[in-house]
């Protein structure tokens, strides 16, 4: 038995959970004390990080109220855009939640005929739960994985246009106030996802004991719709936020900076609200979901794995919540390093940003993997049994510490790599920038190459972690390497989230007026967050690999597959089709991009052509047109890839059975994955390539430059053709792989039973 007993593992789960909550809550008073109403701007308590006046105090604008005021007003815009966004694209999923819902309970319910009578277990002697309740607490489960996705999403885009503003006015103290802003409220977003997925999966798992009491087997399988109901949102969240804020950025771009020759958020431009608003609906709330449904479903793979193994069958509660464990270690590590950004070091130059965001990452793995080491002594037995494939594996508490390792250590790699070759530090992307001294066609050569080229040290880390996982603790060892890839998801969260609030804090300076050292310092920090929006972007994808691969090991061994043979036709034009699915859903996300930002660019070019006064600056453009625009773009154009992705395992279970959609699912997974990274790889080096050129911090930088050189217009075209790469089909392609996977684990055991009804035929 474990050291921890169960008493004090419902103890440390939810208190874990509720300390990151208040820290979240604590860092959102921290960030609410920047007042942005005239008078207070500057009246701010002592102290260094953030309020006092310990760095460079500027007396321009300090007490300008019309900067104050201007500021509040372009906040509220955001907000305002964004919300309404959010609240339109969630009517349209609500509907889309509902009738879903029905279908898991008519599936699964008619598994017995709709019985109540009680089921002989599967894996366990005994007897389990009627299939009918399952399907009735399955359903249960998708509907609050859903709800908290959604809240989650939205709670992150409302955090975030509440501190971009507030870090527009801290920058006019220096870039460190600035930056502990940013980095306070990404990490309220980070601690407030992690922590109430954690407590609300917490929550879930005890109040469904209370029906099913000793049917572990039942009561984990019902879980499952957790995971699915989590990353079914995150689709939409991402693909609609990412053709939103992409429609409005291309369109900005094209017309603003290419042809107009404006620089970037000027406040002439009409698609400027829009691409602001994008930011926050897009890279904020589509991400936060995207985790939220990647730490669901690895939790749920675990569980499912681990009810079948001894910890189920023997009911060692503790042993069997060692995924939730771990992730609550994560959040007190991740509390620990977040201190070490806002109040243990100090940024004084922009150039300690971005190393200071690095040692985060580098702080929260170390930091973890100590965390991780005396988890795995207290809450595992020396010697227990994980199931595999059929039989029971033994292994020891050593072995699942390993697993979480190498999922976490590897992670980190994955980091770097991507900073690698997407920060403009490094010679990759200072390659891009200087091939746009002959046009933009070399610039997009470049970028691709660049792209694939990034892929092969990750693939190589997912590769290895994923033997070695296997190797010591099968299909359990690898969802426990994804869920160590993501138990630093708090810092990582935050880290992502600063990018975008640096970004609309950069976008707010410029419509305001703000004098150009506060955009240079608004500058900096963006720069340093397209960088660690990239590593999140490989954090995202390497977890995912990993998620996906641990719930198709689960779906497999529910539906009652023994081996998937790829020589097998069912199973080889399977794999086929499934690789080709990631071509089919970018195709669709990016052509989705390329007809809103059509109709984006024609409306800028008309309000340009049209109203009198625009150029000079004495009149002001039709915003609200524009918002409108990427808004009815993003919801008519959100639904067919989504209806690719959901409809696909129903139809390939049904019609052609479980062999043919393990096919589909190793499919996807293979080649979805170097896709992602490569899409995100390549619009994240286009975009800092052109950032390298904008800043000329550098004799090589200066000669590409300045701002309205050919050489610039060329990288602007690079930046525009990677947007829809980076922020649409990109980070939509890991949700795909998981979330095929997770539905047809949900769906397993009705594929198991009616499934293969054309082969039956022919």
């Amino acid at each position: 038995m474990a050291i921890l007993g169960e008493l004090g593992t419902q103890v440390l789960i939810p208190v874990a959970g509720l300390i990151g909550i208040a820290f979240a809550v604590a860092q959102w008073v921290l960030v609410s004390k920047v007042k942005v109403t005239p008078g207070a701007a500057a009246a701010s308590g002592g102290g260094k990080n953030g309020y006092g006046d310990y760095l460079i105090e500027e007396e321009e604008g300090l007490n300008d109220h019309n900067v104050v005021v201007k500021c509040a007003e372009i906040q509220t815009a955001i907000s305002e855009g964004a919300t309404s966004f959010l609240f339109t694209m969630y009517q349209y999923v609500g509907i889309f939640m509902i009738f879903f819902a029905v279908l898991i309970f008519v599936f699964l319910g008619s598994i017995e005929g709709f019985s109540t009578k009680s089921q002989p277990c599967t894996y366990s002697k005994g007897t389990c739960k009627p299939a009918l309740y399952t399907a009735l607490f399955s359903t249960a489960a998708f509907l609050l994985g859903a709800i908290t996705s959604l809240v989650s999403g939205f709670l992150g885009m409302k955090i975030a246009t509440y501190a971009n503003a507030r870090t527009t006015l801290e920058a006019r103290k220096g870039v460190g106030k600035a930056f502990i802003t940013a980095f306070r409220s990404g990490a309220v977003m980070g601690f407030l996802l992690s922590s109430s997925g954690l407590v609300v999966l917490y929550i879930t798992i005890n109040v469904f004991k209370l029906y099913y009491g000793d049917d572990w087997e039942g009561l984990f399988e019902s879980i499952t719709g957790y995971g699915l109901g989590g990353s079914s949102m995150a689709l939409f969240g991402r693909v609609g936020g990412g053709i939103y804020t992409k429609a409005a950025d291309v369109g900005a771009d094209l017309v603003g900076k290419v042809e107009r020759n404006i620089p970037e958020d000027d406040p002439r431009n009409p698609a400027v609200i829009a691409d602001n608003v994008g930011d926050n609906v897009g890279d904020i709330a589509g991400m936060g979901s995207d985790l939220f449904g990647s730490y669901a479903e690895s939790s749920c793979a675990a569980l499912v794995v681990a009810s079948i193994s001894s910890f189920g069958i023997n009911h060692d509660f503790t042993s069997m919540c060692y995924p939730l464990l771990v992730s609550s270690v994560g959040i007190i590590v991740c509390l620990i390093t977040t201190l070490f950004a806002t109040d243990f070091f100090e940024i004084k130059a922009a150039n300690e940003i971005e190393p200071a965001l690095k040692k985060q990452l580098i702080i929260s793995t170390a930091l973890m993997t100590i965390g991780v080491a005396i988890i795995s002594w207290l809450a595992l037995p020396a010697k227990f049994t994980i199931f595999n494939f059929g039989a029971q594996k033994e292994v020891a508490n050593w072995g699942l510490f390993l697993c979480v390792g190498v999922g976490l250590w590897a992670g980190l790699i994955i980091g770097f790599v991507t900073e690698y070759y997407t920060s403009n530090a490094y010679s990759p992307v200072q390659d891009v920038a200087d091939s746009c001294r002959t046009g933009a066609a070399t610039n997009v050569i470049f970028g691709l190459a660049l792209g694939y080229k990034s892929v092969i040290i990750p693939i190589f880390a997912i590769a290895a972690s994923i033997y070695v996982s296997f190797s010591i603790a099968a299909m359990y060892g690898i969802a426990m390497a994804a869920l160590g890839m993501l138990s630093t998801m708090a810092t990582g969260l935050a880290i992502d989230a600063y990018g975008p609030i640096s970004d609309n804090a950069g976008g707010i300076a410029e419509m305001a007026g703000m004098s150009h050292r506060i955009r240079e310092r608004t500058d900096a920090l963006d720069a340093a967050g397209n960088t660690t929006a990239a590593i999140g972007k490989g954090f995202a994808i390497g977890s995912a690999a990993l998620v996906s691969l641990a719930l198709f090991g689960a779906f497999v061994s529910r539906a009652g597959v023994q081996v998937v043979d790829v020589l097998s036709p069912k199973v080889f034009i399977g794999l086929l089709v499934g690789a080709m699915l990631p071509y089919w859903f970018s195709a669709m996300t990016m052509k989705s991009v390329g007809s809103a930002a059509l109709k984006m660019v024609e409306e800028v070019r008309r309000q340009f052509n049209t109203i009198p006064g625009l150029m000079e600056g004495t009149a002001k453009p039709d915003y609200a047109t524009c918002v409108k625009i990427s808004t009815d773009a993003s919801i008519k154009e959100m639904i067919p890839p989504g209806a690719l992705v959901m409809l696909t395992p129903l139809i390939v279970g049904t019609l052609f059975g479980v062999e043919t959609l393990s096919g589909v699912l190793a499919g996807a997974l293979v080649s979805g994955v170097q896709i992602a990274i490569s899409a995100s790889n390549t619009g994240g080096a286009w975009d800092n390539a052109k950032k390298y050129i904008e800043a000329g911090n550098s004799d090589h930088a200066r000669s590409l430059g300045p701002k309205g050189s050919d050489c610039h217009k060329a990288a602007v075209i690079g930046d525009t053709i990677g947007d829809p790469l980076k922020d649409t089909s990109g980070p939509s392609l890991n949700i795909l792989i998981k979330l095929m996977a997770v539905e047809s684990l949900v769906f397993a055991p009705f594929f198991a039973t009616y499934g293969g009804l054309l082969f039956k035929f022919l």
